[in-house]
């Protein structure tokens, strides 16, 4: 079969290689997947670029934890009404050596999840990380119905979802964050009340004025380590920040701020979710999908064979949306 892989960290286009691998076959418990559209996340573009380090778990990796295809073998255990299923694919990378930036995968039934019916393959590639990672965090201690709600980077792949999600979900005002006048329309056009260009606006008083000097009462945070002395500056007395990314490992917490207004911290990584807490994650993503409720914002779609240049956009910050590849026909 084609897949992508890399045996060394560094520049998408010196380390990433289409290769030809053996079909893999299902163990008890598993199924294989063939795959039709592969996500590519910025996860996936740091641990190629080794950000985070630059030794590999394995002596060859094949990247990318998000995909969707069509199930095409059983292994034992696996119920026989599997075979033939349109499914979504979590973690499908995650402490594996082989993902979906491949013609099949093989891994544990569950993290392959049938697609509800109204719902395309190539939207279902977006859903493992930016569309679970944005619907738990609406969803976690107690929700946002009621609330006011920052998104943070409300027009990237997780915070376009995040707009929608908090709307769906009864907050009584969405803010969102962008960089441009671009990505302003495209946070706008997915429910958010208010937008404020963080680069050229100064996003505390916005905050302040929008809310009529309340501030927000929950913020959805994309970067802590940048965003944390504004975001314990707007908000609320018993407010909470909940937090899926950083652009830094130390982050440097303004603790009077936090301590006056008995600030709450919410951290969590979408790759390690409880089972409680992904299985209520997809449940309400489902319900939200199936009824065509959701926007989903597709940059870009590229063949396997120019996956150096979709790790590329996803590494310019530049594209509006999730960026996939086009791996096959997913037909059993």
């Amino acid at each position: 079969m084609r897949a992508a892989a890399y045996s060394r960290t560094g520049p998408a286009r010196d380390v990433l290689a289409i290769i030809d691998k053996d079909r893999p076959e299902p163990g008890p418990g598993e199924v294989r997947v063939r795959v039709a559209w592969s996500g590519v996340n910025p996860s996936d573009v740091k641990a190629r670029a080794g950000t985070r380090s630059s030794t590999l778990p394995y002596p060859s990796v094949v990247p990318h934890s998000d995909g969707a295809g069509v199930v095409d073998a059983l292994g034992e255990g696996v119920p026989a009404q599997r075979l033939g299923e349109r499914v979504w694919i979590w973690n499908g990378a995650w402490g594996r050596a082989d993902g979906t930036a491949a013609e099949w995968i093989v891994l544990p039934s569950a993290q392959a999840v049938a697609l509800p019916d109204a719902v395309a393959l190539d939207v279902g590639a977006n859903f493992g990380i930016p569309a679970l990672t944005a619907c738990h965090a609406v969803m976690v201690d107690g929700g946002v119905a009621g609330k006011r709600v920052l998104v943070a980077g409300g027009a990237g792949a997780v915070g376009h979802y995040a707009v929608q999600m908090a709307r769906l979900s009864g907050a009584s005002q969405v803010i969102a964050t962008v960089s441009s006048a671009e990505k302003a329309e495209r946070a706008r056009a997915a429910g958010a009340d208010a937008v404020i260009d963080y680069r050229s606006e100064d996003v505390v008083a916005r905050v302040g004025e929008e809310t009529g000097g309340h501030g927000v009462d929950c913020i959805i945070e994309v970067d802590f380590a940048a965003n944390a002395e504004q975001d314990f500056a707007m908000l609320a007395p018993e407010g909470r920040i909940v937090v899926y990314g950083s652009g830094a490992s130390e982050i440097k917490v303004p603790f009077v701020p936090a301590i006056l207004k008995n600030v709450r911290l919410s951290f969590f990584i979408v790759y390690n979710l409880s089972g409680a807490d992904r299985a209520a994650a997809i449940e309400r993503l489902h319900e939200w999908a199936a009824t065509g409720a959701l926007q989903h914002a597709i940059a870009l779609r590229l063949p396997l064979e120019e996956i150096a240049q979709a790790h590329e956009a996803v590494e310019s910050g530049r594209v509006m949306g999730n960026v996939l590849l086009s791996i096959g026909d997913a037909t059993p």
